[in-house]
């Protein structure tokens, strides 16, 4: 990873997390005269949305917006922090669905509030807990997405920009949840395509991680159909990059540094490439010795590990590693021959590096 993208990353985040408390402290104030009971779902969101991340999308619409001549900070934050509560939106709910009891090294939200109601002693035992709090959670992230609704709203452009702002965010808010409907599917009656794998891929990822942040900047400053083509083939060729590096990183990677425990694609029966190549790849014994362990929430750790080895030694995690190589490779041959400005370029070439790079 490049010193310049460092430093520009850097002084993005520390910017976009001071914006982001001054908002989230006068949404805060504004509730608490109303209701003073929210307090602490209120405070429970404003912790998990301070507690880091990697900032990804609303930076990709950030330097989008500088790369294509942007001069008005003011006009790209509230869009920038907009697609960080609509993330942390997803991340609640999904956190829900995947029954995770972590997050950026942290309880997550619904097992936060689980907690909270045991140790109350509220009336009931772990049942009415784990309702209590994925309800809670559930709110928090309602509340997240009003809060992003509420920024993107806000921004003051003429009617036809805007017009395209708002086909490109509600796209983006629909896409996700499209690509996580069919996540939830994929598996349920036989193993996933290929085609079915790259539309979750590119629903989930391609589109709603880097694609659409990208475009959102590009037209807030005007581009051109030529940069903002570009911008968009780059984002899509990077969002799927970043996906399937997500996998790897969560089947293989350091439980310190990713936040949460690793193989829980695995106990959650999630059909990802890994999966998919590692069926192909591998012997009929290791085949089954997978399905059969995939979906099953209480493997034991050992045979975790051991399926994991299957899809090293299979050449399951090399075929993906080399589908994340040609995708990053396709996004530095867009932006290399693409005139940007100094910083937005700077950035953009700088994130490939970081993606090789990253731990978590």
């Amino acid at each position: 990873m490049s010193t310049e993208f460092d430093a520009l990353m850097a002084r993005f985040r520390d910017r976009l997390e001071g914006e982001l408390n001054q908002f989230l402290a006068a949404q805060r104030q504004a509730s608490l005269e109303r209701t003073p009971e929210a307090d602490a779902l209120l405070e429970q969101l404003r912790g998990l949305v301070l507690s880091g991340g990697k900032r990804l999308r609303p930076a990709l619409v950030y330097f989008s917006y500088l790369a294509c001549e942007g001069a008005e900070e003011a006009r790209v934050l509230p869009v920038a922090m907009a697609t960080e509560l609509l993330h942390t939106y997803l991340l609640i709910h999904d956190d829900i669905m995947d029954h995770a009891d972590t997050r950026r090294g942290h309880p997550t939200s619904h097992v936060h509030f689980r907690d909270r109601y045991l140790r109350e002693g509220w009336p009931g035992g772990e049942d009415e807990a784990r309702e209590y709090g994925n309800s809670m959670a559930i709110l928090a992230g309602d509340v997240a997405h009003t809060y992003a609704d509420q920024l993107f709203a806000s921004v003051e452009t003429d009617p036809e920009r805007r017009f395209k702002l708002q086909r490109i965010y509600y796209s983006m808010c629909r896409e996700v949840i499209d690509g996580q409907y069919l996540e939830l599917h994929m598996g349920l009656g036989g193993d996933p395509s290929e085609d079915d794998l790259r539309r979750v891929l590119r629903l989930k990822s391609g589109l709603y991680s880097v694609e659409r942040p990208l475009q959102l900047g590009a037209i807030l400053a005007g581009a051109g159909p030529r940069r903002y083509e570009a911008l968009s083939h780059y984002g899509s060729a990077m969002g799927e990059a970043f996906q399937l590096q997500d996998d790897i990183l969560g089947m293989f990677g350091d439980p310190n540094a990713v936040g949460k425990p690793v193989g829980g694609d695995l106990l959650e029966g999630k059909f990802t490439f890994l999966v998919h190549h590692t069926l192909r790849l591998a012997s009929k014994a290791d085949a089954d010795r997978l399905r059969q362990g995939l979906g099953q929430r209480d493997l034991p750790q050992q045979d975790v590990e051991d399926l994991c080895a299957v899809i090293r030694s299979s050449g399951g995690l090399a075929a993906v590693e080399a589908m994340v190589e040609r995708r990053s490779r396709e996004a530095r041959d867009v932006i290399q021959g693409l005139d940007l400005a100094p910083a937005g370029k700077a950035f953009l070439l700088g994130l490939i590096g970081y993606l090789g790079a990253r731990s978590h």
